[in-house]
């Protein structure tokens, strides 16, 4: 008599329930991906509450690193909803423009900066030094379009180094939108007036004239005749967001980063830096103040990066499992 063999029960397929899972993740990345874009955009129809819009605006990078694997065009597109993220936070608080008018802060980096310029404020000064009254010379058009070119400064560095220097990118990226995000917080917080506001509402001693030009439009207005307005109504966003200076705060950024990449893009990234800052307080376009607190951030944040590395890898880590399950 045969002894039977006891059969043991075969495995459990789970492909099924793995493809189930994976479909859910991707279904969910490209979910909050198209939220954040949306959410944005009908934040004033739909009176939707400005943290839920940057939260849903925010969350957008992270979910795209799920929905797809590491690329370049990935790397730029996650880059586009980053500032995607932070221009709309930006510009929210000028939703209201009366409300916020309410808020503004006029007179305190006002008394600090006659401080810092030992009695007369250091806008004032460079103006009367350099400007001519009533006309904008080459030197001060070349100084409006250093300003100008700051729309493409921070950005052009982490594009030149995912170029040219792949391995460096993700901390470039990183380090420089720190700065950009946490500079918002200031923006939220205290929202203040940069000098030629103040002048403009004869809040700097002048008898109700204007002290203080602002040279920026009188430039604008010239080369770019009728185009001006809409240019600088896309560009604008926020009129009142002047501390801290994160023009001068990302391009000092930019400089320390390229410094890394070498000694001929450290040179251009401090020329532009510097001649940046010049600028900045000589155009009316800030005060000194808000520059020094500018730098603050960014040092900041190159000292606050090696205590942030852990944390900040686990995330990494945590997102790279995310997108190798959506592929599985």
């Amino acid at each position: 008599m045969t002894r039977r063999r006891k059969e043991t029960p075969a495995p459990r397929n789970r492909m099924p329930r793995l493809v189930r899972l994976s479909s859910a993740v991707r279904v969910a990345a490209w979910s909050v991906v198209a939220a954040g874009v949306a959410v944005p955009l009908v934040r004033k129809r739909g009176r939707i509450p400005p943290p839920v819009v940057t939260a849903a605006a925010a969350a957008a990078p992270f979910a795209l690193s799920v929905a797809l694997p590491r690329s370049k065009k990935r790397d730029v597109v996650l880059v586009m909803l980053q500032m995607y993220a932070y221009t709309v936070t930006y510009q929210m608080p000028n939703d209201d423009p009366e409300a916020l008018e309410r808020r503004v802060h006029l007179d305190y980096p006002v008394r600090i900066d006659r401080i810092l310029g030992f009695g007369e404020m250091p806008n004032v000064r460079l103006q009367r030094w350099f400007a001519v009254p009533g006309k904008i010379r080459k030197r001060d058009q070349v100084l409006v379009w250093s300003h100008w070119l700051w729309f493409l400064f921070p950005h052009g560095t982490v594009a030149y180094v995912m170029w040219r220097h792949p391995d460096r990118f993700p901390r470039t990226a990183a380090l420089t939108y720190a700065v950009f995000d946490l500079g918002l917080i200031g923006y939220w917080a205290v929202p203040t007036a940069p000098p030629w506001y103040a002048s403009l509402h004869g809040r700097l001693g002048e008898r109700g004239d204007v002290a203080i030009r602002r040279m920026m439009v009188e430039h604008g207005e010239a080369f770019w005749r009728d185009s001006w307005e809409p240019l600088y109504s896309v560009l604008g966003g926020n009129p009142l967001a002047a501390m801290p200076s994160l023009h001068f705060a990302t391009s000092l950024m930019a400089a320390h980063l390229l410094t890394e990449a070498g000694p001929v893009e450290g040179a251009v990234g401090w020329t532009y830096a510097l001649t940046l800052g010049f600028a900045l307080v000589y155009l009316g376009e800030h005060y000194l103040i808000d520059l020094l607190v500018g730098a603050s951030l960014t040092e900041g944040v190159r000292a606050a990066a090696p205590v942030a590395a852990p944390a900040i890898s686990r995330v990494g880590r945590l997102l790279q499992g995310l997108e190798r399950l959506a592929r599985a």
